[in-house]
């Protein structure tokens, strides 16, 4: 599948009806997150393939954008967990217009468990600008979870935190920023005084001490 191809059924999507301020609800438009599962592909098909015929879960998966780009990029089995149960009725309605199979959780990622493997972590956690420390939360629990890879947004404004936090205090094997993208954010909320921002994120590519080096 091409990349607008891609981009264009992910621009089918609904997303959140009535969202949360505290739960720092932002829609993973459907540019980004094209973007995003299309560069996990490109860098690592041929080395890791990390989608492709894999076990994907999406954390914090919102209305099932990411999920839902992995399963349409080949991902044997898919499931999204995400602790807003509106989110994931929108999610469940999403994957049935593009009939795509994908479990769905209702549960909070920081004590999510799994009965099964996961290979590979795709996210856009929470940046915690309401939850201080929630998008390190996310990414533990990732690191913890995914036996092959994980891949996340963070702003680039916090990289070098990412990284130190990634190696030193969640004993990441490695972190690497595969490139730079804008996360468009719509005046969604009472206090947004501006239209739309845009912001600078990595997408990043964390790999767990468990897996040993290609």
């Amino acid at each position: 599948m091409k990349l607008k191809q891609l981009e264009s059924l992910l621009g089918e999507l609904d997303q959140f009806s009535e969202p949360k301020a505290e739960l720092e609800q932002y829609p993973t438009g459907p540019h980004i997150a094209s973007r995003m599962i299309y560069a996990v592909m490109s860098h690592a098909e041929t080395t890791f393939g990390d989608i492709n015929g894999k076990i994907v879960a999406d954390f914090g998966c919102g209305c099932g954008t990411l999920g839902i780009a992995s399963a349409l990029l080949g991902a044997e089995h898919v499931v999204g967990i995400d602790v807003d149960s509106s989110s994931l009725e929108i999610a469940l309605q999403n994957a049935e217009e593009l009939e795509v199979d994908i479990d769905l959780l209702l549960c909070d990622v920081r004590h999510f468990q799994s009965a099964r493997c996961i290979d590979t972590v795709v996210m856009n956690p929470p940046f915690g600008t309401k939850r201080k420390g929630i998008d390190m939360a996310f990414l533990s629990m990732a690191l913890q979870v995914a036996s092959r890879a994980v891949y996340s947004l963070h702003k680039t404004s916090t990289r070098e935190h990412v990284k130190k936090t990634a190696l030193r205090s969640f004993n990441c094997q490695s972190a690497e920023v595969l490139c730079e993208l804008r996360f468009d954010i719509p005046q969604m909320y009472k206090f947004h005084r501006q239209k739309e921002v845009d912001v600078a994120v990595d997408l990043w590519r964390f790999l767990p001490r468990t897996v040993s080096p290609p």
